[in-house]
C-alpha cells in the first residue's frame, strides 16, 4: 500500500487538494487490496481549515501529530501558498521530504517549496499566470511556461489546477500501469494526455504599456493593423528609429523580436475569433493577418500545439 500525503492551509486551493485525490481514490476501485493508496491531509496548523473558495477542510493531522515518512507528499497551491512564505512548516516539511520517496506541487504550491530552496537547478513548472513570478522569485528554479507537469528526479510540479489532476493521473500509470490510469481518467471525464501545453490557455502577449514611447507604438500599431503586411522596417518607420537600433531596442524592451510580437499577436487575434465566432478558418486566418489558412495552422501548431480547428473544438 502507498500512502499520499496532501499538505493544506489556509487559502488552499480545493481543487488542488481533491483532483489529485480524487485520483487515487478512484485508483483503488481498479487494484488489490495491498496495491490501494492511503490518503491523508496534513494541516500546517489546526485541523480545520479554510480554503481560498470559503468551504472547510478537516485535516487528519497537525504538524505535532503527523507522520513525515510517505510513498509521495503533495504541496497544493492557492492563494494561501505564493502570499505567506509558510516559515512554521518548513522545518517539518524539510523533513519529511527527504524521508519520503517522491514529492510534488500543484499548480502555485511549487512557490512553497521554492522557498525551501528546493526548485534550484530543477525542471519545474506552476500556472501559467505564475510562471514568470516563480522565475522571478526563485531565479535558480529552470520554470518551464508550458508543459502540463514535469517530473525531474523525485520531485514533480504541475500547471494549473486541473493539471494536478493530469499530473496524479501520470504517477498513477508509472505505478500500476496505462490501463489503470485509463480507467480511471474515463471515469473522471477527462483526458488521459492533453492536446498541447498550458500555453494554449494563457494570452502570448502581455497588455502592450499605455506609454508614448517608440516601441510602444508600434506594438500599438502592430495591434490595429494585423491585416496589413506588417514588417520589420515598417514598424521601425512608426518608431522613428534606425531599423537595426529598433529591432535591438524592441528585443531588448519587449523580451522577444518584433516578429515574433507580430506573429504572437496574430495568434491571439485568431484565437478570440475562434473563441467567439462560426467564421470559416480562412476567413479567421485573413482578419487575422494571416497570409493563408495553412500559414496560421503551422504558427498555431508551432505555438500552442494544437491546430486552429482543434483548438476551436477545445474553446470555441
Amino acid at each position: 500500500m502507498k500512502t499520499v500525503a496532501i499538505l493544506v492551509f489556509p487559502d488552499v486551493l480545493m481543487l488542488d487538494v481533491a483532483g489529485p485525490a480524487e485520483v487515487f481514490s478512484i485508483a483503488n476501485r481498479y487494484l488489490a487490496p495491498e496495491d490501494h493508496y492511503r490518503l491523508c491531509t496534513i494541516s500546517s496548523a489546526e485541523h480545520n481549515v479554510r480554503a481560498s473558495n470559503g468551504l472547510r477542510l478537516l485535516a487528519d493531522h497537525v504538524l505535532e501529530d503527523a507522520p513525515s515518512t510517505f510513498d509521495l507528499l503533495l504541496i497544493p497551491g492557492g492563494p494561501g501558498a505564493y502570499n505567506d512564505k509558510h516559515e512554521e512548516l518548513q522545518p517539518w516539511l524539510r523533513q519529511a521530504i527527504q524521508a519520503s520517496c517522491r514529492y510534488g506541487s500543484i499548480c502555485t504550491g511549487a512557490f512553497i517549496l521554492g522557498e525551501l530552496g528546493l526548485l534550484d537547478g530543477r525542471q519545474v513548472t506552476t500556472h501559467w499566470n505564475y510562471t514568470e513570478r516563480l522565475a522571478q522569485r526563485f531565479p535558480a528554479a529552470l520554470v518551464s511556461t508550458d508543459q502540463i507537469y514535469i517530473q525531474d528526479g523525485e520531485l514533480l510540479t504541475s500547471g494549473g489546477i486541473t493539471a494536478g489532476i493530469d499530473m496524479a493521473l501520470g504517477i498513477l500509470a508509472a505505478d500500476h500501469g496505462k490501463k489503470v490510469a485509463v480507467a480511471v481518467a474515463k471515469v473522471l471525464l477527462v483526458a488521459m494526455k492533453r492536446q498541447g501545453g498550458q500555453s494554449q490557455f494563457s494570452p502570448l502577449l502581455a497588455e502592450v504599456a499605455k506609454e508614448d514611447s517608440p516601441i510602444a507604438r508600434a506594438q500599438q500599431h502592430v495591434l490595429d493593423n494585423l491585416e496589413q503586411d506588417l514588417c520589420v522596417e515598417s514598424l521601425a518607420s512608426v518608431a522613428g528609429m534606425s531599423l537595426r537600433h529598433f529591432a535591438r531596442t524592441f528585443a531588448k524592451d519587449v523580451g522577444m523580436t518584433p516578429m515574433d510580437f507580430v506573429h504572437s499577436a496574430r495568434v491571439d487575434r485568431a484565437r478570440g475569433l475562434l473563441e467567439t465566432t462560426n467564421l470559416p478558418l480562412k476567413t479567421v486566418a485573413y482578419r487575422s493577418g494571416f497570409r493563408s489558412e495553412r500559414c496560421m495552422r503551422v504558427l498555431f501548431s508551432e505555438r500552442l500545439g494544437l491546430t486552429p480547428a482543434q483548438y476551436r473544438h477545445q474553446f470555441g
